[in-house]
């Protein structure tokens, strides 16, 4: 992995600690590294997921995870901020349990992702190279499509996670997926998520993996704001030190250079360059 570069970025906003089963860092290094680098805002965003079979069903319980990220946040009194999010995963079975548990629980900052589950065919090498064979791109990325869908009519959360990972899985068996033969399958979720007004994130770990490209790809941001696509994030994804902002100078770039000038969040529109303005407490629905 390269030396990380000083970025001078305002906000990363998709960051896993050790409060998520697959990933190792206590908040303290991402802060140490974020004022290093200057990066003005962190977002914890770890897993949450619905199913009992899930790794993050019941790694940790909310009023732990609640209280890691605030007694943090005190400890580094606003350099970097540190703000309370979550990543949940999203399943159409499990919408219902979703639905409640944000009733219930408050965050500043709610991604929801489409992941591979314990079912998916994408669950292991072995399972991912047997559901690949024989099949086009488009028929092995499908059933992930519709849950992303679905996911971004939902209108739970406030940006859609990595929308098009499913590059992860398929790149090693299929070859590169192509945003131009594909277009239609993101004109749906695209315009799913104009209507419902959420968020778009580029996330820029598919730079460090066999995609080699963001999730979603420039095409995909420029044509989201065609459609009239106005709220955007962006996020490293990183569950180890080493993954912390890999790319996100270029996520940010790909935004400006997408026509897009802010940031948005549930607290609103958040520059995309210079430092950001400290905001008290959390922000409601």
């Amino acid at each position: 992995m390269p030396t990380p570069d000083r970025l001078d970025l305002p906000l990363d906003a998709h960051l896993h600690t050790d409060l998520s089963p697959d990933a190792d860092v206590p908040i303290d290094l991402y802060a140490a590294a974020a004022r290093e680098r200057e990066v003005a805002e962190l977002m914890i965003t770890d897993h949450l997921d619905f199913d009992p079979r899930a790794p993050a069903f019941a790694f940790t319980d909310y009023e732990r995870r609640r209280r890691v990220v605030g007694e943090a946040a005190e400890r580094w009194a606003g350099r970097p901020i540190i703000r309370f999010g979550v990543e949940i995963t999203y399943e159409r079975r499990f919408e219902d349990d979703i639905r409640a548990h944000l009733a219930s629980h408050a965050y500043d900052f709610i991604i929801g992702s489409v992941h591979v589950g314990p079912d998916s065919p994408f669950r292991d090498r072995t399972a991912a190279a047997r559901w690949c064979a024989d099949k086009t791109p488009r028929e092995a990325s499908q059933p992930y499509w519709k849950e992303v869908e679905a996911a971004a009519r939902s209108g739970l959360f406030d940006t859609l996670g990595h929308l098009d990972f499913i590059k992860r899985y398929l790149v090693p068996y299929l070859g590169p997926f192509a945003y131009e033969p594909h277009a239609d399958l993101y004109e749906r979720v695209l315009t799913a998520l104009v209507e419902s007004g959420t968020a778009l994130e580029v996330n820029s770990s598919g730079l460090r993996q066999e995609a080699l490209e963001t999730y979603p790809p420039r095409a995909a941001v420029e044509r989201f704001r065609a459609l009239g696509g106005q709220r955007v994030t962006a996020g490293s994804d990183a569950h180890r030190l080493d993954h912390f902002g890999f790319g996100l100078s270029e996520a940010y770039g790909l935004l400006e250079r997408s026509g897009f000038a802010a940031l948005a969040w549930r607290r609103g529109a958040l520059p995309l360059d210079g430092p950001l303005p400290v905001a008290p407490g959390a922000v409601g629905a």
